[in-house]
């Protein structure tokens, strides 16, 4: 009997038991362990369950056998837990941009030759400048549409004409954007054609944001099994985005009442989740 599951939009697709091994295996879990998770899922499922509730019946599962493969696993919630405002996203790939040797900031009015703009991330090279654009979503079905890099484009070409004329025309300028979710097929046919940096969850192939968060090891905080939502949204006030942060401030842990054992459990955690 064909299974159908609802996703989070209401659609109703095909059960695939191999995109759960997929992206178990992503997690770390070895093939054994993902074959036999699976297994235990689609023993569970049953007509009309939903895809939310396969990633609890999942992540449950994985938790048993490791924290690290679990938080991995948990990566795209961990992302959406960084809201429900745009800004730890921000800060968050502006760090990631950092990893890749730039110079970066966050938040920053950059006067274009018409008018200022606020910018998400500026990162700086030797001989490259670029206007990142971070479009955050809270509903993992939400896509941006072809109107995000248009209005991208047209904001980064003002910029760019304020860049020229301020530092030259031999530097290689570029705008962009980067999304949590993913881009429709026209935004990815538009922004590919117009130039633009187009990075999505799972775009580019092998270089999507899942591939430049596990490249990097730079996961954030809310990947943490070990703290509860609320301690996490504590964290991200205090700009502490990234489980990297947590060593030098282990004072905030203190803050929250975390005993020297639990502060341990975090940090251990938290390192471990960041090894490649």
């Amino acid at each position: 009997m064909t299974i159908r599951v609802v996703k989070r939009n209401g659609e109703k697709v095909t059960f695939d038991l191999e995109k759960i091994k997929q992206a178990l295996r992503f997690s770390g879990a070895g093939e054994v362990v993902s074959d036999k998770i699976a297994k235990q899922v689609e023993a569970c499922i049953y007509d009309g369950i939903s895809t939310k509730k396969i990633y609890q019946l999942a992540f449950d599962l994985l938790k048993k056998e490791s924290y690290r493969n679990a938080s991995r696993y948990s990566l795209k919630n961990a992302i959406m837990e960084m809201g429900p405002t745009g800004y730890p996203f921000e800060v968050f790939i502006g760090k990631i941009f950092e990893s890749k040797g730039y110079e970066v900031q966050t938040g920053v009015m950059v006067k274009g030759k018409c008018v200022q703009h606020e910018v998400d991330v500026v990162a700086r090279k030797p001989g490259e400048m670029m206007m990142i654009e971070c479009k955050f979503h809270l509903d993992n079905s939400t896509k941006s549409g072809v109107q995000v890099p248009l209005y991208i484009n047209s904001r980064f070409l003002d910029v760019k004409a304020a860049w020229e004329e301020q530092y030259g025309t031999n530097l290689n300028y570029r705008g962009g954007v980067v999304t949590n979710t993913r881009f429709s097929e026209d935004a990815i046919q538009y922004g590919s054609c117009a130039g633009l940096l187009m990075i999505s969850w799972d775009y580019p192939d092998e270089t999507g944001l899942k591939y430049w968060i596990d490249k990097t090891g730079f996961h954030p905080v809310t990947s943490l099994i070990s703290l509860t939502k609320k301690e996490k949204q504590f964290l991200l006030e205090k700009n502490i985005v990234l489980c990297s942060q947590l060593e030098d401030n282990k004072h905030l842990l203190k803050g929250l009442g975390k005993t020297e054992l639990q502060i341990r459990k975090i940090i251990t955690e938290a390192t471990n989740l960041m090894a490649h």
